[in-house]
C-alpha cells in the first residue's frame, strides 16, 4: 500500500504553506518566467499559463495522491500573495526520507522567505510525519541556494560532478545549456536544534517544474 501525505496547510509567523489553487495560475507563471528560475531549473522557457495550469491542477496534486511527495504554494499571511513554492519529491516511505526543493518569486527575495518556508516544511516532516532525513541539491554556482541550505542547518555531504544542466544566456541573448556540479546537502532532525529565524533566498537545482 502506498503512503501519502495529508492535504494540509502549514502556518508560520509570516507565511502560509498550502495546496496550489487555480487562482494562483497567473502569479505562478510570472514567477517561473524569472531569469534566475530559468537558469537554475528545467522549466520551459517561456513558461506559459497553460504550463502553470497543468502543474497546479494535475501534476502537483498527483505528487501527493500518488505518494511521491507534496507541493506547497508559499503565500504571505497578510496579503495572501504568492511568495514561492516548496516541493518535496522522491519520497522513500520506508527510509522516511525525501528531497526538498524551493523557488522564491523575484519580488519576495531578500526577506528570508526561502529559509522560513523550508524550515517550516522540515519541522512538519520531522515532527508530524516522523521523517528522518531530508536532502537538498544545489548547483555549484548557485550561492544563494547554498546559503539557504546552510542557514536551515543542512550539512554538505559532497559533490556530484557534472550531474546537472543549468542554463545561461549567450551574448546574443539566447539561452544555452551548461553542465555543472551539484552539491548534496542533508538535514536530519537533530540538525534543527538551535536553528532560529534565518534570512536568504535561493533555488535548489531540480527538474520537476515542467
Amino acid at each position: 500500500m502506498t503512503s501519502t501525505f495529508p492535504n494540509i496547510s502549514i502556518s508560520t509567523e509570516r507565511l502560509v504553506l498550502r495546496p496550489f489553487e487555480e487562482p494562483d495560475i497567473q502569479a505562478f507563471a510570472e514567477m517561473m518566467n524569472d531569469e534566475l528560475v530559468t537558469a537554475w531549473t528545467t522549466v520551459p522557457q517561456p513558461y506559459t499559463e497553460a504550463d502553470a495550469r497543468a502543474w497546479i491542477t494535475d501534476r502537483a496534486p498527483a505528487e501527493r495522491t500518488e505518494g511521491r511527495g507534496i507541493v506547497f504554494a508559499v503565500t504571505e499571511f497578510l496579503t495572501q500573495r504568492l511568495v514561492g513554492i516548496v516541493h518535496l519529491r522522491n519520497t522513500d516511505w520506508r527510509v522516511r526520507a525525501g528531497e526538498m526543493s524551493y523557488v522564491i518569486a523575484p519580488w519576495a527575495r531578500g526577506e528570508g522567505y526561502a529559509s522560513e518556508a523550508a524550515l517550516a516544511t522540515a519541522h512538519w516532516l520531522f515532527h508530524d510525519q516522523k521523517f528522518e532525513r531530508l536532502e537538498l541539491r544545489t548547483a555549484a554556482d548557485n550561492t544563494a541556494s547554498q546559503q539557504v541550505a546552510q542557514k536551515i542547518g543542512c550539512i554538505s555531504e559532497g559533490v556530484l560532478r557534472g550531474a546537472w544542466i543549468a542554463r545561461t544566456r549567450t551574448d546574443s541573448g539566447v539561452w544555452t545549456d551548461v553542465r555543472t556540479d551539484l552539491i548534496v546537502w542533508s538535514l536530519l532532525p537533530e540538525d534543527l536544534e538551535g536553528v532560529g529565524d534565518q534570512s536568504g533566498d535561493g533555488f535548489t537545482s531540480f527538474g520537476d517544474w515542467n
